[in-house]
């Protein structure tokens, strides 16, 4: 579905010219991926958080201008996300899990030496802006308990002392490497176009999944181990479900009005309230 460019000539915001037609032209290409326009509010929430580093008044209301939708609906999904900041975050968000796994191997240790390193508490920010530390339930990597994340990327089998030297090390300037996956660690601004949905050309940098991550799988294909006759095959073996055959999502045609239309009472482009 092709949706035109929304025009905001009558903005609320207090975005500069320039920005605002960055902004319309990304925000545009975002609604374009979705049959309903309101549904890339999400991304449109990382999208504005990209050029303040929060998510502003005038985020919201350009949210709001461009969806035709109001900007209370717009706030009641930007305050329900934590990934969503309603002020002034730090160049780097440091999360620290501290769900069961990682807790019980140190998680809250380190949570607690990192905040009197730091002297700041929970989602607040070092007086340098370098650094919002978190508290973190859980950043789905148990096999390599504790983690913490920067922006989003791994740093595995943290200690206290070792996340203390990687947060003196972010205040510093200086460039720090990720466990897996991507090679380096971008700013939280950058962090967050990346989650808009605008590529960074880092995807496929370094290593997703390593041995702890495989340690079942390569159990199984060692001793043969295969799923009961009729249940599903994994996917690197013939026979594989795959997505968009039938019975998949996929393939479900649209059928009702709410498939199909925009909101019971609006379009995109009609004014916010």
């Amino acid at each position: 579905m092709t949706v035109e460019p929304v025009e905001t000539p009558t903005t609320k915001t207090r975005y500069s010219a320039e920005t605002l037609a960055t902004l319309t032209a990304d925000a545009t290409a975002i609604m374009a991926r979705y049959p309903d326009p309101r549904s890339g509010l999400l991304p449109m929430l990382h999208l504005v958080q990209s050029i303040d580093g929060y998510v502003s008044r005038d985020g919201i209301l350009f949210c709001a201008e461009m969806l035709g939708i109001t900007a209370a609906e717009v706030s009641a999904v930007a305050t329900f996300y934590t990934q969503y900041k309603r002020h002034p975050n730090g160049t780097y968000t440091v999360g620290v899990c501290t769900n069961t796994l990682c807790a019980v191997m140190g998680g809250d240790a380190i949570f607690d030496e990192l905040s009197e390193h730091l002297g700041v508490g929970h989602d607040e920010t070092t007086d340098d802006g370098a650094i919002t530390l978190e508290r973190v339930e859980c950043n789905a990597a148990c096999d390599y308990a504790p983690v913490v994340m920067v922006n989003w990327e791994f740093f595995d089998n943290q200690t206290p002392e070792s996340a203390t030297a990687l947060a003196d090390r972010l205040r510093l300037g200086e460039d720090v490497v990720p466990t897996r996956g991507a090679a380096s660690v971008c700013s939280f601004k950058q962090m967050s176009r990346v989650l808009a949905g605008f590529n960074d050309g880092r995807a496929d940098e370094g290593v997703g999944a390593g041995a702890p991550t495989l340690a079942g799988l390569r159990i199984a294909r060692e001793n043969d181990w295969r799923a009961p006759d009729g249940a599903p095959e994994t996917a690197d073996r013939p026979g594989e479900t795959i997505t968009g055959e039938p019975g998949s999502s996929a393939e479900r045609e649209p059928v009702t009005p709410s498939d199909t239309q925009v909101g019971k009472d609006k379009k995109p482009g009609e004014g916010a309230k």
